[in-house]
């Protein structure tokens, strides 16, 4: 597994900018269009849950697991940044994750943030 295994975040492309910030330095907020989120929920399957159990008998990073939740906080981005753009928002301020277990059957990420419209200053 390469280090793109184990980030997430925005490619320079994306038309919607995500801060975790409450501004954007040169940008000023024209428009606050309100919250956004993006949900997911996932599963474990038992392969990775027998290893991550042999694993921490002997210790170490769960590499399985943290790749899972990697590719499930990323899936989470990309619904916010999909509900965001929906929604005519080019921004979105105070980006933050929450994550929760989900009724012993998986885990829940969210992400949330405040949808906004801003400009160069």
């Amino acid at each position: 597994m390469g280090i793109e295994d184990f980030g997430g975040g925005q490619t320079p492309q994306s038309d919607v900018l995500v801060v975790t910030t409450n501004d954007v330095p040169g940008y000023q907020v024209e428009r606050i269009i309100g919250e956004v989120f993006g949900l997911t929920v996932r599963s474990r399957h038992l392969g990775s849950q027998i290893g991550a159990g042999l694993k921490s008998m002997v210790g170490g990073e769960l590499k399985g697991l943290t790749k899972t939740l990697v590719e499930t906080r990323n899936q989470a981005m990309e619904r916010l940044v999909e509900q965001a753009r929906a929604r005519g928002a080019n921004a979105v301020l105070m980006m933050r994750f929450d994550v929760t277990e989900a009724a012993d059957v998986g885990t829940e990420v969210c992400a949330y943030g405040t949808a906004a419209v801003i400009a160069r200053a």
